[in-house]
């Protein structure tokens, strides 16, 4: 089912969550078994992140040879093998950099064989283009990606094809409550989001935020903006004192400074556990009670902290 048709259709707010491929050499059965502890909240849809390849120019037998290195297990092959197993809708994050769009049309046209509906377009982090890469030949930014994406809904590919068979694809993009860290200003990071919303996006997920006041201003300026497809937030479960200092660093998000008092005053890791799932569990439920579609939830594979926090909203 798209996404925008589940958005339709669902008789209350939904669920879904975010996975990581994980890295070579784990058995795809260790990953399933942290899913099937979250399958059992029903989640309607899962998003499987991606990542580029690593290139680099290597010396074999005195030659320089150019090398592509994959450090984590293949997105789509997860959402494949995650469709068959449990009968959830994959939403395998499709990304430009380290692409050529050659090799994005490959891999769509993958997913549309395989009868996977959604996707997620989105910038993603390294590089534009590998070294020999002509970056006029790969998407720049996510609006970019959105526009071929839309294009192979037409038909259209990057060579002409006869009576081509048109892929069918719901897309999702990224929005950022508080701004992406590049953008000047929030008045800019929206003008953006819409430009990805005007390429055809379908529905927007954000990313990750600890202050439901932000989310309510970006949604209400993203609509005055002209922004009307859905948006769904994202939310991380915050368990760790660590995640004080590293989510802000890494995803250039602010928590609150009554979230930051409760978990910071907390002498073991256990009460630490129980305060940021507390304050996680509280953030969820005002939430839906301002009406939002559903919660996305960031679980980075990892099962019981996302699980706690269902069963807490659920109390």
């Amino acid at each position: 089912m798209k996404i925008t048709d589940l958005v339709k259709t669902s008789t209350g707010p939904f669920i879904s969550i975010e996975i990581i491929p994980p890295r070579k050499g784990v058995r795809l059965e260790t990953l399933f078994a942290e899913l099937e502890a979250l399958m059992a909240h029903k989640p309607a849809f899962m998003s499987v992140t991606s990542h580029a390849h690593e290139w680099s120019i290597e010396k074999v037998d005195g030659k320089e040879v150019e090398r592509m290195k994959h450090k984590r297990l293949d997105t789509n092959a997860i959402c494949i093998a995650a469709q068959a197993r449990f009968g959830i809708e994959p939403t395998p994050h499709i990304i430009c950099r380290g692409f050529t769009k050659d090799e994005t049309e490959d891999v769509l046209l993958t997913l549309h064989f395989h009868g996977i509906e959604n996707v997620l377009a989105l910038r993603g982090d390294g590089p534009p283009t590998r070294a020999g890469t002509a970056s006029a030949f790969a998407n720049e930014y996510a609006s970019d990606l959105v526009e071929q994406i839309q294009r192979m809904n037409q038909g259209l590919y990057l060579d002409p094809i006869e009576n081509a068979d048109k892929t069918d694809f719901c897309i999702g993009v990224a929005g950022y409550p508080e701004k992406h860290f590049e953008a000047p200003d929030m008045k800019t990071d929206l003008a953006n989001l819409k430009k990805k919303v005007d390429a055809g996006a379908h529905f927007i997920i954000t990313q990750m935020f600890f202050d439901n006041e932000a989310f309510y201003r970006f949604r209400d300026e993203a609509k005055r903006t002209g922004i009307n497809v859905p948006i769904i937030p994202g939310i991380k479960p915050l368990y760790k004192k660590e995640h004080l200092e590293v989510l802000p660093r890494i995803f250039h998000t602010k928590i609150p400074q009554a979230v930051i008092e409760s978990v910071s005053r907390c002498d073991n890791p256990d009460d630490a556990y129980k305060a940021g799932i507390e304050s996680s569990v509280a953030q969820c439920k005002d939430l839906l009670a301002h009406g939002v579609p559903g919660i996305h939830f960031y679980s980075m594979s990892v099962a019981k902290p996302t699980s706690d926090v269902l069963r807490g909203i659920k109390s």
